[in-house]
């Protein structure tokens, strides 16, 4: 498609006039300098954008680009990432290791600028990044690496933002080990036209026909970013990231990809990395990501973060008995749920579109508009996993999938709350 197959304007590198004078590198002299990078390598083959100069040479950029350091140099780049002062945007930046590594406890913690990004002031304005996760780098390939990382204060503390501190307190509790909480996170998110913000594939300042023939279709007239949806999902791949599908959303220009099933803290770690990736690539495309939970008001579906979430007593046989006793837990601390569950979220929970109400609580087998679904198969099965759909797309993943293991089994509600509950939620458990 025009619209995203083109590169964005930092790759568009001209030739002025007055250049053309200057004695260009001849492609001779380039095929020396690259060298032996013809050769088949482990690389990625994740290719970066570029076009033609105006005076037809090939762009150098490019080569450079996806030049593979590896036959040259033992040392590879590490990209630490880490979650900006909103607490959803992700920052990250470079720097060189001296060799390869394969535990995030062989990396340097590094600092920045925290009173750049929202996170200290300007007096005393150092943040440490503590590396915590690692995967292959897709755009650099070779062994360059990914690096999740969390944010600490010279001293040691967890930052306010740092939000997998707190997390992995949870999933490190004897309690939780216990279970192998496991999760499957279903990441929609909405791409928009760069300049103007608006949904991928509609007119702008106007709107494409009813809602109907989008979901998970083919075609120009219905869908729209397959590719940026294609590359995120083969650069995960490349990168470790354990994402299991991805499909087109109800809303034109909405897509959605699975992540999971994974396991306590990695959860978290792979739908940030995840999230940094398709940032990535949407900045190539050209195109805004957007994780607004309702980023356009009326008849469309809005954009959520739909949780699986499972423990081994619910995958073992009588697991259905289990389950309603979390979802008991769950609807008692509800409010607790919502507040932390994603900023603007009471635009998108409103009843419609296959959601519940903010306000209201439920449950049901194969209903998509409660608070909770169970699947046919775990009715039937009398075990298997619940789904969360309260979550907005832009939740924390560190947040949600520890507070469900915490709501569901490490926090105890008196018999008499929990009686009341299950009389109301028609549970016999």
């Amino acid at each position: 498609m025009a619209q995203i197959l083109a590169p964005s304007t930092q790759w568009q590198m001209r030739v002025t006039k007055s250049s053309l004078h200057a004695s260009p590198i001849t492609s001779n002299t380039w095929s020396s300098l690259l060298m032996k990078q013809n050769k088949k390598t482990s690389s990625a083959k994740f290719r970066v954008l570029a076009v033609k100069s105006d005076n037809s040479t090939i762009n150098r950029l490019e080569g450079l680009l996806n030049l593979d350091i590896t036959p040259f140099t033992d040392k590879i780049i590490a990209e630490y990432i880490w979650i900006g002062g909103t607490g959803i945007d992700v920052r990250s930046k470079s720097r060189t290791i001296s060799k390869p590594v394969e535990h995030p406890s062989e990396l340097p913690k590094w600092n920045y600028d925290g009173s750049s990004t929202g996170q200290a002031p300007g007096e005393d304005s150092e943040v440490i990044l503590y590396p915590q996760a690692i995967f292959k780098d897709p755009f650099r390939g070779g062994n360059n690496i990914l690096v999740i990382c969390d944010s600490y204060t010279p001293a040691g503390e967890p930052i306010p933002t740092n939000k997998r501190h707190r997390a992995a307190e949870v999933f490190s509790n004897p309690k939780v080990i216990a279970e192998v909480p496991w999760y499957g996170i279903e990441q929609e998110y909405t791409l928009l036209q760069t300049n103007v913000k608006w949904p991928l594939g509609w007119p702008v300042g106007g709107y494409p026909g009813p809602q109907g023939p989008y979901y998970c279709s083919a075609g120009a007239d219905k869908s729209f970013g397959r590719d940026i949806s294609d590359a995120h999902y083969k650069a995960c791949l490349f990168a470790g990231i354990n994402i299991s599908g991805t499909n087109g959303e109800v809303m034109p220009g909405q897509w959605e990809y699975q992540v999971g099933p994974s396991v306590g803290i990695e959860a978290g770690d792979h739908i940030w990395a995840s999230r940094y990736i398709l940032e990535r690539i949407t900045e190539q495309a050209g195109v805004v990501l957007s994780l607004d939970p309702k980023p356009i008001e009326g008849d469309w579906n809005g954009a959520g973060c739909h949780t699986n979430y499972s423990t081994k007593s619910m995958r073992e046989d009588g697991g259905f008995e289990v389950i309603k006793k979390a979802i008991l837990n769950l609807s008692l601390r509800h409010k607790e749920h919502i507040s932390a569950y994603g900023e603007g979220n009471e635009r998108r929970l409103t009843g419609k579109h296959e959601t519940a109400s903010i306000n209201t609580f439920s449950w049901g087998v194969a209903n998509r508009g409660c608070s909770i679904r169970v699947g046919r198969d775990t009715e039937k099965n009398g075990k298997g996993y619940l789904e969360d759909r309260r979550p907005a797309s832009n939740m924390d993943p560190y947040v949600v999938t520890s507070l469900l293991a915490e709501t569901t089994l490490l926090w105890e509600p008196t018999l008499e709350a929990e009686a009341l509950a299950a009389q109301k939620l028609s549970l016999k458990v």
